[in-house]
């Protein structure tokens, strides 16, 4: 939605096209959930060149229905043999799909979606990569902005853009403040140019870097390191909510699908594919679950345990799955059971794995899930809410192993090691180690301990404050939400941090010329 604002914006001056990716926002008759969003750029700009995939949903459809009276098969496997070889600088085929929760049912909890088999999965991907390479050779773009990471059609485009030589920018969260940082590869791996500025960074003398010495000082004698973007959100709750919270909750979920199924008659629509459309009522039974578990085990539980004082241990954070951090970054690293399994067989006599739950994650997991993680003979399923900060558990550790979490960046600030399973941005920290094979693991864990890497962290905020914008996510989604939908009006807070995007986008262009020597 803050894009909505940039278009109307630069279209006076440039011709502009939006690109709905998502099969419901722009499929659904126009209701509470695309009002305002993918109706307002039909309605209110019309000068704006619209592309969705409401055609090719059509066609994914018809295509699986006469494969399975037939008994044939709708992919044309012969060219996605050809886009493999074309499009997959980043990522093959089978890792783009990892970007989406709809062809991911197999790794993640929210049952509303459905498991797909080969034919939905290779022939949705084949869909997508004909109707995004007939957008570039409509419209051939000069440059793409974007503010997200996920879902199959970025990874799509990301490929291409790569290829055809054209930038694509979207946002990287560096877990430094507010601070983001244009990537121009889809938040995949680090971006060179950011690694460059570290280096040389890295080269400055303490004096020079004074300002991000003082920070980190601070940061160190800090009772509290929740990072302020987190403050009002889920991550930041350790309270359970009351039923009277809870039923008004669901309440507005049942008005806003009574609005979408009944009101607006997209239940229909929801009828012709579960790939595509999730079913209302599993979603709204599901979140049911989820509120009611999160209260559950918000308060003393049979599964979470409190820590033990003393203990040795080292320190696992869970994420939240599906999300695009975990998906995108570290496609391979998906299955946290699996995970937490290797890390427990690698730890030296003694010591405990502690893990805990996101509490984003709080209630969707299943118990089994839990159970199965219980069953290990060192590993404690701790409370989520023993501590009201991240702090407490990081300090009393051996150390912090995470999929690609913030608990690792905060880990390097306090000066102590940890190690990731995916590549981001501050993994150029000493003192956080990427893993490359399980069987690195019982060495890695062995060096935990302190590290002398306060130049390193002050070089690695440095370069994200030499690149980087403060850019308020949250606070832009919410409010152009309430812009577009009539609740308030466009002031003088919201126009600035429009005019922060848009200088984050000419950053990341800039940068991009640079790199090509443009």
């Amino acid at each position: 939605m803050p894009l909505w604002f940039l278009a109307e914006e630069l279209r006076h001056d440039n011709e502009v096209a939006a690109f709905y990716i998502m099969s419901t926002e722009c499929s659904y008759n126009k209701c509470y959930y695309n009002q305002n969003s993918y109706y307002k750029f039909k309605e209110e700009l019309p000068d704006v060149k619209l592309y969705d995939v409401k055609d090719i949903c059509e066609t994914y459809i018809e295509g699986l229905k006469k494969g399975k009276q037939t008994g044939t098969s709708p992919v044309d496997l012969a060219y996605l043999e050809q886009i493999e070889q074309e499009y997959t600088h980043f990522k093959n085929l089978n890792l783009q799909l990892m970007s989406s929760q709809e062809n991911t049912k197999h790794y993640h909890f929210r049952y509303y979606w459905s498991v797909t088999d080969y034919d939905e999965n290779m022939y949705w991907l084949e869909l997508n990569y004909k109707k995004i390479l007939s957008i570039f050779d409509e419209f051939k773009p000069d440059m793409i902005l974007d503010f997200d990471n996920a879902e199959l059609q970025r990874t799509i485009i990301n490929e291409v853009a790569y290829k055809r030589e054209i930038p694509y920018i979207t946002i990287e969260y560096s877990k430094f403040g507010l601070y983001k940082y244009p990537t121009l590869q889809n938040t995949v791996g680090v971006d060179p140019y950011v690694e460059r500025k570290y280096r040389d960074n890295l080269k400055k003398s303490k004096e020079e870097l004074q300002e991000m010495y003082d920070y980190i000082e601070h940061y160190r004698a800090e009772t509290s390191i929740m990072n302020q973007e987190f403050a009002g959100t889920v991550t930041a709750q350790y309270k359970k909510s009351s039923l009277i919270w809870i039923a008004r909750v669901m309440r507005g979920k049942l008005h806003y699908f009574w609005n979408m199924d009944i009101t607006k008659k997209n239940g229909k629509i929801k009828r012709k594919s579960k790939v595509l459309y999730a079913p209302s009522l599993p979603y709204i039974r599901h979140y049911l679950q989820v509120e009611l578990r999160r209260r559950k085990y918000m308060g003393k539980n049979h599964l979470f345990e409190n820590p033990v004082e003393g203990e040795d241990y080292v320190y696992m954070p869970l994420h939240l799955i599906p999300e695009s951090t975990v998906f995108v970054k570290a496609s391979y690293y998906v299955d946290e059971c699996n995970l937490i399994e290797q890390v427990s067989k690698s730890l030296p006599v003694g010591w405990k794995l502690y893990v805990k739950e996101h509490q984003a994650m709080l209630g969707e997991r299943s118990v089994e899930f839990y159970r199965k993680v219980k069953e290990l003979h060192n590993v404690r399923l701790v409370q989520v809410n023993y501590y009201n900060d991240p702090k407490p558990w990081i300090t009393k550790s051996k150390g912090v192993v995470t999929i690609v979490g913030t608990t690792a960046f905060e880990e390097a600030l306090l000066g102590r090691k940890s190690i990731l399973f995916g590549d981001v941005p501050f993994m150029l920290i000493d003192g956080i180690t990427r893993a490359r094979s399980f069987e690195d693991l019982p060495e890695l864990i062995r060096e935990f301990g302190d590290i002398d890497n306060m130049h390193s962290c002050a070089a690695y905020l440095q370069t994200i404050k030499d690149i980087g914008f403060e850019l308020n996510v949250f606070y832009l989604m919410g409010q152009a939400e309430k812009i577009l939908g009539g609740k308030e009006q466009k002031d003088e807070k919201f126009t600035h941090e429009l005019s922060v995007l848009k200088e984050f986008y000419n950053s990341g262009y800039e940068t991009w010329l640079q790199e090509h020597n443009r």
